[in-house]
């Protein structure tokens, strides 16, 4: 006794006709693109410590203070900073300042669950100061990036 064939297998690989399918499964498709989805976005289990910067450029300092940690990420033309919190999780009170010398400082400040920022500024051979606050805690640079 053979495999009963009916129009809805006919021309699928794997049945007794034995032709292969043209355009694939539709849930081949879904799992290739469920994979790449993951990829672009860190994997399963990517944390804050792993997880891609929403800041452009090469990381140019980081320093830890008692609740988190200050990032400063340099391109050739712009500095960029952010306060991550070492938890996250509840809101709660943060900022993050950068100011190039000579001009305006620039802030993001409010309840956030795990980062203040991204804030830019043109720093062109410009030095910058940068501080961040997570929870009272405060992190600050001198004059760096000169």
């Amino acid at each position: 006794m053979g495999w009963p064939v009916n129009r809805a297998t006919i021309g699928r690989a794997g049945v007794p006709d034995g032709r292969a399918v043209r355009g694939g499964s539709p849930r081949l498709l879904v799992l290739a693109l469920a994979t790449v989805l993951g990829l672009l976005l860190g994997g399963v289990g990517a944390t804050g410590a792993t997880a891609a910067s929403v800041c452009a450029g090469r990381p140019a300092k980081t320093l830890g203070f008692g609740t988190g940690e200050l990032r400063v990420y340099r391109t050739r033309s712009y500095a960029c900073a952010l306060a991550v919190a070492a938890k996250p999780g509840a809101r709660r009170r943060m900022s993050v300042q950068i100011q190039p010398r000579g001009g305006r400082p620039v802030v993001d400040s409010g309840n956030f669950t795990r980062q203040a920022g991204p804030v830019t500024v043109h720093a062109l051979n410009r030095c910058v100061r940068v501080s961040g606050t997570i929870s009272g805690r405060t992190g600050s640079t001198d004059w760096i990036l000169c």
